[in-house]
């Protein structure tokens, strides 16, 4: 069996190819027909809501239960809301921290490309570890300020999972990230397998 999960049309497209040519399986989509996600989506335009979301959302409910915070760090970085009932209450879209690098690259003819990396001080002595930095130290803030943004509106404590590459990265630096789940996605596909198929 295959179910392909993906915000990007055309590779749903040749992944759908993929599967019926080669492996000879008409793969489910997530969110669509029989693996439709199952749940409440608490927001203006349910339908524009990404499929990793959906499915990160899916499987941190599952998993972790309660009121979560779910933080993806992917190209960009989106803190999900999810309620105890497993309903996606809306969330915040941040540029990636690849995205903002580049764009710093980019725009200052004079900074180099860096490494995400914790550094060793918060004061940069030099222009590549205050780069360095502001921008572990920079999204450090970004998300213990956005956790803490997001609790006061919500009203509950919410319990913090963070997926994507860099992640455990982040997770170092700050208390607010209670669960690195590195298969958040991937489980969640495979939720919505298993309930769109009963096994």
């Amino acid at each position: 069996a295959i179910i392909i999960g993906s915000v990007v049309p055309r590779a749903i497209h040749n992944l759908t190819v993929l599967a019926q040519k080669y492996f000879g399986v008409e793969p489910m989509i997530a969110g669509l027909g029989q693996a439709e996600y199952g749940f409440h989506a608490d927001i203006e335009q349910p339908s524009s809501l990404g499929a990793d979301r959906a499915l990160n959302t899916i499987a941190a409910h599952a998993k972790y239960g309660g009121d979560l915070v779910v933080i993806d760090f992917g190209t960009a970085t989106t803190f999900d809301a999810v309620d105890f009932n497993g309903a996606y209450k809306g969330g915040i879209i941040a540029p990636g921290i690849n995205l903002s690098l580049e764009a710093l690259h980019m725009a200052a003819a004079q900074l180099p490309r860096v490494a995400v990396r914790r550094p060793d001080t918060v004061i940069g002595k030099r222009t590549v570890p205050a780069m360095m930095s502001g921008v572990y130290w920079g999204y450090i803030g970004v998300i213990e300020g956005l956790i803490d943004r997001i609790r006061d509106e919500f009203g509950a404590a919410m319990t913090v999972v963070a997926t994507g590459g860099l992640a455990p990265l982040f997770a170092e630096g700050t208390d607010v990230i209670e669960h690195l789940d590195q298969e958040l996605t991937l489980r969640g596909l495979a939720e919505v397998h298993r309930r769109s198929t009963g096994g």
